[in-house]
């Protein structure tokens, strides 16, 4: 493949892994909006809400204190009838309830009559029935009653006071759905000027974040307490709906007030951090204490007792009353910045993680991994100080962490892939070289890169020479293009078998060659893979010779020479050149046994070092020969090709002994086979007069 398409197909890989990734990020799995809240979360935190310059949002309270004074709940309807008295002797606007009245009240005089024998029931018939008393106080007050969205098909429904106008080409609104509710007594209901959900959806770790406006159950529209409180404090009687054609819900209009909110209509609570300063308890309220604030007010009246059960955990990392809550709201929506996340929120931080993770990309894999780095280092710090000037100025959310993990994720694979790209160019080099030098020896140093300084080891390792007999005839002979052809062929084959076998190339010299064994990387089997490689170089040769000389080139034989033992290896080619090499005597020895195969009439010939290490390869002694200069002797063999040669070893052991029969066995077997070149060589060194196995060469 060319650099051109190597590039396309990394292009092309890493758009498919953004590709993903944007479609993941657009399906929005539940790791993704929880870490999305968190984020949101610590928004709130450092910047909550700040108190508005003027509210008009009390809470009325049914505290511990105030259970304390006037009794456990339910406190009976008359009482709450005398509440709301007092609060509308003092001004409120709108009184708004955050409890559920859905049964009479069982100590009002007219439940008490049925449970109470006839003579006490008929002393009770005169008294005023509490629930009337409510519903009377409801008829002179404004108020607004909270109902329960259920997932059970509903037995009561609350009263529709209210209009909703949708444009023509919306969809299905997208509004939280429920099977049914239950709702206020209806005397009660029919009293009120409103009734709303107080149902809230916190998130899965259980945080309120948002308020539904409305609500879809039974087929039907209602609103939520909140948006119920705004509509009669604003005495509307309509609620505007824009929707797309899709159902996602853009806005919720409440007369003068557009309240924007999340696809599916809710709206997003910017909390503040502190209303206690606008909490009255109930009992002070009870006792008819004036409180200014309250003239012109809406004032929601629900419990922060603990044993009511109507606490909830907020993003500001405490648990607040649920009254609390649509306060927040309510106080939000009149008073406050709107807080809010766009319908396109989700679009837009997907578009700009495909262009950011695409630029990002495009950098890593045409400069470097530190400018990738640096890159992507920026724009995180854009995305994140963004997404913070929004809400901070705009209240708006956008989500920076979403967009940044997926940028993280982008610029891993971009160094993936030039990671990859690097390797391909390596393995690349790596096979061009090792068309030079050894592959092992390559690859060795690839891993360790310091050993291409100029120095060596000690090292025991095994060597094979190999030389071809009668090239210079040819080049008299043969055209230069046959003969090159030809010698690249045989050059190549050898090559091929001792890479093969793991042998390092450590020099060519013309038509011969020089391999090392166990360096640069240590075989404890060397003496063996010297030995295999050596075998099958003479199979090789033989069978190429003979095929050249079938084609009219008059090719020679290989001669070869294996030999083991003790050298320095290391880098001995200067500081600008790079040639890996071993020097020793052991070196020496295994080029001399090549060249002594032309005075033994051998083609392979090998050490007693290499002997001992394969004694199960059948060989046959050739004698304990003397190299010239040399004092010691090395005892050399010839690897058979057949199993065992009984009758050789048989005659040897004669010569070995000295004894007089050696030159009538040899000769018997010379008849026998006129061309073993190495029984001819024994026999004419007996009918030369030598005698023993001790050959003493006086030529290299």
């Amino acid at each position: 493949m060319t650099v051109s398409g190597h590039l396309a197909s990394r292009l092309l890989l890493v758009c498919a892994g953004l590709l993903a990734a944007c479609a993941l990020y657009l399906a929005e799995p539940t790791l993704l909006q929880t870490l999305r809240n968190s984020l949101f979360d610590q928004y709130q935190r450092w910047q909550p809400r700040a108190e508005p310059a003027e509210t008009k949002v009390l809470l009325v309270d049914i505290d511990e204190s105030s259970l304390a004074r006037l009794g456990q709940w339910p406190w009976p309807r008359n009482l709450m009838a005398q509440l709301l008295d007092r609060l509308r002797e003092a001004g409120a606007a709108v009184v708004v309830f955050d409890v559920l009245f859905a049964e009479p009240d069982r100590s009002s005089p007219a439940q008490l009559r049925n449970r109470l024998p006839s003579e006490l029931a008929a002393q009770l018939k005169g008294l005023p029935d509490h629930d009337q008393l409510f519903a009377d106080a409801l008829e002179r007050q404004p108020s607004v009653l909270g109902f329960a969205a259920t997932r059970a098909a509903s037995q009561t429904a609350p009263l529709s006071r209210f209009a909703v106008r949708m444009r023509a080409d919306a969809g299905t609104p997208r509004f939280p759905a429920y099977a049914g509710t239950a709702s206020a007594l209806p005397e009660l209901e029919n009293a009120a000027k409103g009734s709303g959900a107080m149902t809230f959806q916190p998130d899965s770790d259980g945080v309120v974040r948002r308020v539904p406006l409305m609500i879809r159950s039974d087929g039907q529209l209602l609103p939520s307490l909140a948006a119920e409180a705004i509509r009669v404090y604003l005495k509307q009687n309509l609620y505007r709906i824009d929707a797309n054609e899709h159902g996602d819900i853009i806005q919720v209009h409440i007369g003068p007030e557009s309240l924007p909110t999340s696809r599916s209509g809710e709206l997003w609570v910017h909390y503040r951090e502190d209303m206690s300063t606008q909490s009255l308890p109930a009992w002070q309220v009870l006792q008819g204490r004036p409180d200014a604030r309250l003239q012109d007010a809406i004032v929601l009246v629900g419990s922060s007792a603990q044993g009511l059960q109507d606490l909830r955990f907020s993003p500001l990392g405490r648990m607040i009353p649920g009254v609390q809550v649509h306060a927040q709201a309510i106080e939000q929506a009149l008073y406050g910045k709107p807080l809010q996340r766009p319908y396109w929120a989700t679009p837009l931080e997907a578009l700009t993680l495909l262009l950011a993770a695409l630029l990002l990309c495009g950098l890593t894999l045409t400069t470097g991994a530190l400018t990738g780095a640096l890159a992507c280092a920026a724009l995180l710090a854009v995305l994140n100080l963004g997404a913070w000037w929004a809400y901070s100025r705009h209240g708006l959310l956008f989500d920076p962490l979403s967009p940044s993990l997926g940028l993280a994720l982008s610029y891993l694979g971009a160094s993936i892939a030039r990671h990859r790209a690097s390797e391909r160019q390596q393995r690349w080099v790596r096979a061009a070289f090792s068309r030079y030098i050894s592959p092992n020896l390559v690859e060795h140093l690839v891993r360790h890169p310091a050993q291409l300084r100029l120095g060596g080891e000690r090292r025991h390792c095994s060597f094979v020479f190999t030389d071809l007999t009668g090239s210079t005839a040819l080049m008299d002979e043969q055209s230069p293009e046959r003969l090159v052809s030809m010698l690249n062929e045989y050059l190549e084959g050898i090559i091929q078998i001792a890479f093969r076998h793991e042998g390092t190339l450590e020099r060519i010299m013309g038509d011969g060659l020089a391999i090392l064994f166990s360096a640069p990387l240590v075989q404890t089997d060397h003496q063996t893979r010297a030995l295999a490689c050596a075998l099958e170089i003479r199979q090789f040769t033989r069978q190429h010779a003979a095929n050249q000389q079938a084609a009219g080139v008059p090719l020679g034989c290989t001669r070869i020479g294996v030999h083991s033992g003790e050298a320095v290896v290391g880098n001995f080619g200067g500081s600008t050149l790079f040639d890996y090499r071993a020097l020793g005597d052991a070196v020496n020895i295994a080029a001399r046994l090549e060249g002594l195969n032309r005075y033994l009439g051998t083609d392979l010939c090998v050490s007693e070092a290499i002997r001992a290490a394969n004694p199960n390869v059948p060989m046959r002694t050739i004698g304990d020969v003397v190299l010239k200069g040399k004092q010691q002797p090395i005892r050399l063999y010839e690897p058979c090709e057949m199993d065992i040669d009984n009758a050789y070893d048989a005659a040897y052991a004669l010569l070995a002994a000295e004894h007089p029969n050696a030159v009538e066995a040899f000769s018997a077997l010379h008849a026998q086979r006129p061309d073993d070149a190495l029984i001819s060589y024994q026999l004419q060194r007996l009918l030369n007069g030598q005698r023993g196995e001790r050959i003493v060469m006086t030529e290299k």
